[in-house]
């Protein structure tokens, strides 16, 4: 495995010339050139729908195939089962629907108190209208590890959708033994990955679901989920009529983002490239993916302890497993200031609870709380320009 090399990756930023200390990653990363040139160098291309007639046709086409392979390879899953949407909460909410045709009175999904909204509310709106129990799954103030799935399955368990990191608190549910409790219940498991997707290889195959979103991780604005071809092929979406029945361009509604696909593309390209090796894609991806892992977590451990330092900061969320994200309040400091604080001083840590809404009422946070995430292009000047920012805001000398 070859060595992270921070500078090397900071200097393929352009945003990063602005001079601000980025720890807004967790709501979207910022975007290296190379993504941004291919963005833009296919909307300037000849495009048309797809087919194999023209070039601008067969230019589509192939955008649109390559898109699915590079995500497959990110993924660990197959081209054949990745879907794009406008968004995961798009996806999401489309497949909460599809998938509730098949519910009733008696039937029963899981949610957790860990989760964001979108991997919330859809199955909780769906469950509501077709008469379906909705049962919730709460995580330890303390720790912010996840309660026991076991005592909520039964064999009227349809669903459970379960995050695989916590976008407010950063934690990482154990999903492969999740995975194991809810289809021994003969159930199906969706797994939000939107926040753990930038952070560490990602293993899909133990998820039914498995949904992300590329500008969380160097790409556009777009969502993609993936799922096996043949339970893809088991669902019924409401689509328009003259529209392909075909998986997995079955769930895809209206002409696809060609622009934002050969985006998504060059991101993985991208992610590839950040120092890994292997024979294949994948390979170098996950390799890529574990320096990435290594380099964050170094930073974490050393802000954290920095940030327990500070007189008056509380840190919430305390799981064994999770990504450099770092979440906190101030004494007499409301988290909105302490945000407009360091933004005065070039740092960008934002304050909310961040579409996070149960489990920032589940930590009685009703104001939110800031969060600091790291992403693979923060370096140890990020960090200490942080810790900085706060040292004088409670001491009083800013």
């Amino acid at each position: 495995m070859s060595a992270f090399d921070v500078i090397a990756v900071r200097k393929q930023f352009p945003a990063l010339g602005e001079g601000a200390a980025h720890f807004d990653g967790p709501g979207g990363s910022q975007t290296p050139q190379a993504v941004a040139d291919v963005v833009a160098k296919t909307l300037t291309s000849a495009l048309a729908n797809r087919g194999r007639l023209t070039p601008a046709e067969r230019r589509a086409d192939g955008i649109v195939r390559d898109a699915r392979t590079a995500m497959a390879d990110l993924l660990g899953s197959t081209a054949e089962g990745i879907v794009f949407g406008r968004s995961m909460t798009q996806l999401t909410y489309d497949f909460s629907r599809t998938l509730a045709k098949g519910w009733g009175p008696g039937d029963e999904i899981v949610v957790t108190r860990l989760d964001h909204d979108a991997n919330v509310r859809p199955w909780v709106q769906a469950a509501e209208a077709v008469g379906a129990t909705v049962r919730w799954l709460g995580f330890d103030r303390e720790t912010s590890e996840l309660d026991d799935l076991e005592p909520l399955l039964s064999d009227r368990t349809k669903l459970v959708a379960v995050t695989g990191a916590s976008n407010l608190l950063g934690t990482r549910p154990d999903t492969v033994q999740i995975a194991e409790q809810v289809h021994a219940a003969g159930a199906l498991l969706y797994v939000d990955g939107v926040h753990l997707t930038a952070h560490a290889p990602a293993a899909t195959n133990h998820a039914d679901f498995y949904v992300c979103s590329p500008y969380k991780f160097f790409g556009p604005h777009l969502g993609v989920l993936t799922a096996r071809p043949e339970l893809l092929e088991t669902l019924r979406p409401d689509k328009l009529l003259p529209a392909t029945d075909v998986v997995p361009e079955r769930f895809e509604l209206g002409t696809l983002p060609y622009e934002l696909l050969a985006g998504t593309t060059a991101a993985v390209a991208f992610i590839a490239g950040l120092g890994g090796e292997g024979a294949t894609r994948r390979e170098r991806l996950n390799d890529s993916l574990r320096l990435v892992e290594a380099h964050e977590d170094a930073l974490r451990d050393d802000l954290e302890a920095r940030l327990q330092a500070i007189p008056g900061l509380k840190l919430y969320g305390h799981a064994a497993h999770r990504t450099p994200t770092l979440l906190f309040t101030i004494d007499g400091h409301a988290p909105t200031a302490v945000a407009e604080h360091l933004a005065k001083a070039g740092v960008n840590a934002p304050a909310g609870t961040f579409y996070a809404y149960e489990p920032a009422r589940h930590l009685g946070l009703t104001e939110g709380a800031v969060r600091a995430g790291l992403a693979p292009y923060t370096d140890q000047s990020d960090v200490d320009r942080l810790v900085e920012g706060l040292l004088t805001l409670v001491e009083g000398t800013n």
